[in-house]
């Protein structure tokens, strides 16, 4: 016989997930137990036992056979001879079985078992699947945690002890979690490391991990509804499934009978066709199917239950409010969606749950166990000077901001990395030096005091964020500000506006980075364009359009137009009388003759057009004579022209990773040339013009096709850099020992190549190498 235990196994679930499970859940299961108990009582009866015996019919119908039987027991019948032997009996009794017993009765106990078993996947479903499993496994491993701290438990002691209206006034936060922290002051005193205060710092530093655990735990689980969504849905299919149950279970009962006629053509085997069958289990099976229609019923009260439960309570929203009565921490903050839900559902359970889950979620026991865990001295070894040159302190999915930060008085930059629901306190007026932020994807509340000491001090920020909703709302109030740099997606879909509200207020600012997602200027930069000076936009492959926005900012005096999808060089940038650097890498122009135009512009004197697929370098460029740097590196030129050298005041000169075949002799015109770069092309001799550029510091011809390298490389007398790696080179020339500011680590070839160097030539620049 099958064991209703192994049946069972589905609907168990780990220990702790009992907290989840109010108590119609638990009535539900034991109904679930009764009606699966039946279901298989009644299986077993209907595989085991004989189910039908027929007689052939003489004269009187069944019924009628039946009701003169009961009214004659007593008295004296003459028996009826059929002639039929018992295998003929068996032969009918299951023709009959077949032909006259109703579908209902043979396919009941089986039905009840499906139904049973659905009810026990509905039920427990949010606990098997996946996603929703995860997060309760999670929940009760955090909840008993929460429940067995000796932190907790020291927490709502003091909580029993202080005051509210001290609690109440925002003062005074800081003070009662210190009073906390004091409140057994010989675990905490260094003279004396005695087994108390080992203890303490053992309970702090868990208490802090599970500070980190939580919130972790609530940002993930309160973005979503997953939970109640699964919970109300498993509940209504249960309620549907209850309906449908108990509507053709009701409908079909009656088709349980005890008398049942039999007509089928068997004269020929057993010499009738009529029979009287007596079904021997329909009384046990109707009294088993009101005993599980009764079940179902009272199973579908429990569904309808739930059902208003779920629809009449607010159970996506949790309120602490009762706690911050009766404890008087004011900070305790609600929580919603599924936090809010399964706390809801512990509550079915014990209160006693969420009031210790509440200690975690106060902010002020919070920042208690941050100050505790950073303290100044530590804070203090993690400062860095970062590539502005400013004392930096980097802050990293931290639950807060530790009131110590703002002991550090020697701090110039702090950078605050995924740290939400922070405040900045007006404590930050001590930092006297401080004038960088930077924030990537931090919510973050600014106090007033603080707000004025931003307005009056910052002169950098920088701001990471996955949507403009992100953007701090003080950002459009630091009137002092400099350089603003921001990181994310404005626009995201083309058929929303940019949300990026008008800057006209920062009348300081002089620097503009946006690395976005736009497809035009936003006209909150427009509105700085006044006293805009370097501007830089890095569109991550998104097509720029509408750029007449810049003809506005004519005191730009450098520009960068990055990933915008360009396939010319704008007009709009033609009008800038004021720009000196223009910067147009990795976008898709081929060619470049728009060029001419920058001679209208008096300063300019820097043109980046790396990284694009340009193919030729237009002759006009010779008329580009203010022209001082230049960068064609990562294009697809094959040759250079000529008039490219009468650029006379170039000192910088970038043509690496293209196709060049050939240097032009006219290159000796550069005499004010300090940067050549010709690495990564096809290059197959350097013309002895090249080695007349005395100016020459850096040289790179790495990866060409170079074989020989000309004797005359003793010109280059000031050459500090020179890259020969990837070449086919034998040997490297004696000369180079006359390049006496060439030192070994600014000599990029082969180990191989620099052991054919004269002896004295590696050991000078060996010993000058070591000198640095």
């Amino acid at each position: 016989m099958l064991a209703v235990s192994e049946l069972w196994q589905f609907s168990e679930q780990p220990q702790m997930f009992r907290i989840l499970k109010p108590w119609w859940d638990v009535l539900a299961d034991l109904l679930s137990f009764a009606m699966i108990s039946l279901a298989v009582f009644g299986c077993t009866v209907q595989i085991l036992d004989d189910k039908l015996f027929c007689l052939p019919q003489k004269g009187l119908r069944c019924d009628e056979i039946y009701k003169e039987s009961h009214s004659s027991l007593n008295a004296s019948v003459d028996p009826v001879i059929t002639r039929l032997d018992t295998n003929q009996y068996k032969f009918i009794n299951h023709i009959c079985y077949q032909l006259a017993v109703h579908w209902f009765p043979k396919c009941f106990p089986f039905l009840a078992l499906a139904h049973t078993a659905g009810f026990v996947l509905c039920s427990n479903f949010w606990f098997k699947f996946p996603r929703s499993s995860s997060r309760i496994e999670h929940f009760t491993c955090i909840l008993a945690k929460c429940f067995e701290s000796p932190w907790t438990t020291r927490a709502l002691s003091e909580m029993s002890g202080e005051h509210p209206e001290e609690l109440n006034d925002p003062k005074s936060h800081i003070d009662s979690t210190t009073l906390f922290l004091n409140s057994k002051p010989s675990s905490i005193v260094v003279d004396k490391p005695e087994a108390d205060s080992v203890l303490d710092k053992k309970e702090c530093e868990q208490a802090k991990a599970l500070f980190e655990r939580i919130k972790k735990f609530r940002l993930h689980v309160e973005e979503s509804n997953l939970l109640y969504t699964t919970y109300v849905y498993q509940t209504i299919l249960k309620l549907l499934m209850v309906i449908l149950i108990s509507a053709y279970t009701i409908a079909l009962v009656h088709h349980i009978q005890i008398i049942n006629t039999c007509s089928v053509e068997t004269r020929g085997i057993a010499g009738y066709s009529q029979f009287c069958c007596i079904y021997t289990i329909a009384y046990l099976f109707s009294n088993t199917t009101y005993c599980y229609l009764s079940c179902i019923l009272l199973y579908g009260l429990t569904c309808l239950y739930t059902t208003s439960w779920l629809f009449y309570c607010s159970l996506k929203e949790y309120s602490f409010d009762y706690m911050r009565k009766e404890s008087g921490v004011s900070d305790i903050p609600d929580v919603k969606n599924d936090f809010a839900f399964m706390l809801h559902m512990a509550d079915q359970y014990d209160p006693l749950y969420s009031t210790r889950f509440a200690i975690f979620l106060s902010k002020a026991r919070q920042q208690l166990n941050l100050n505790h865990a950073w303290p100044a001295n530590k804070l203090r070894c993690r400062l860095q000077t970062n590539s502005s040159g400013r004392l930096e302190l980097h802050l990293f999915m931290l639950p807060g901001l530790p009131d110590t930060v703002f002991d550090l008085f020697e701090l110039q930059s702090l950078k605050l990395d995924m740290i939400n629901n922070a405040t900045i306190p007006a404590a930050i007026e001590q930092l006297t030096e401080l004038d960088e932020l930077s924030l990537i994807r931090c919510s973050l509340k600014v106090n007033r005091v603080a707000l004025s000491f931003l307005k009056a001090k910052l002169k950098v920020l920088r701001v990471r964020f996955l949507d403009a909703e992100e953007l701090p709302s003080w950002l459009y109030m630091l009137k002092n500000l400099e350089e603003l740099h921001l990181t994310g997606s404005l626009s995201p879909s083309t058929s929303k506006n940019i949300t990026l509200e008008s800057l006209r207020d920062l009348r300081s600012l002089k620097l503009l980075s946006l690395n976005s997602n736009i497809s035009k200027i936003p006209q909150a930069i427009t509105d700085v364009s006044g006293h805009l000076q370097h501007l830089y936009i890095n569109n991550d492959g998104t097509h720029l359009m509408m750029l007449n926005s810049l003809k506005k900012m004519v005191n730009l005096t450098k520009l960068q137009l990055m990933r915008c999808d360009l396939e010319c060089i704008p007009h709009a940038i033609f009008s800038l009388i004021n720009l000196q650097n223009l910067d147009l890498r990795e976008n898709k122009l081929s060619s470049v003759q728009e060029i001419v135009s920058f001679q209208q512009l008096s300063r300019f004197t820097c043109l980046k057009l790396w990284y694009n697929s340009i193919t030729q370098i237009p002759e006009d460029i010779r008329k580009l004579t203010n022209l001082e740097r230049l960068y064609f590196s990562h294009n697809k030129i094959k040759t250079l022209p000529f008039q490219l050298f009468l650029c006379s005041r170039l000192w910088c000169l970038d043509l690496s990773h293209n196709k060049i075949h050939v240097i032009p002799p006219e290159i000796r015109q550069l005499q004010s040339l300090e940067y050549l770069s010709l690495a990564c092309n096809e290059v197959e001799a350097v013309p002895d013009e090249l080695f007349s550029l005395r100016k020459l510091r850096i040289l790179k011809l790495g990866n060409n096709m170079l074989s020989v390298l000309s004797p005359k490389i003793s010109n280059l007398t000031q050459l500090t850099s020179l890259e020969l790696r990837g070449n086919n080179f034998l040997a490297l020339p004696c000369e180079l020992g006359a390049c006496h500011s060439l030192k070994q680590a600014g000599l990029v070839v082969e180990s191989a190549l620099f052991e054919t160097l004269p002896l004295d030539v590696k050991e000078r620049m060996k010993a000058e190498n070591g000198n640095e």
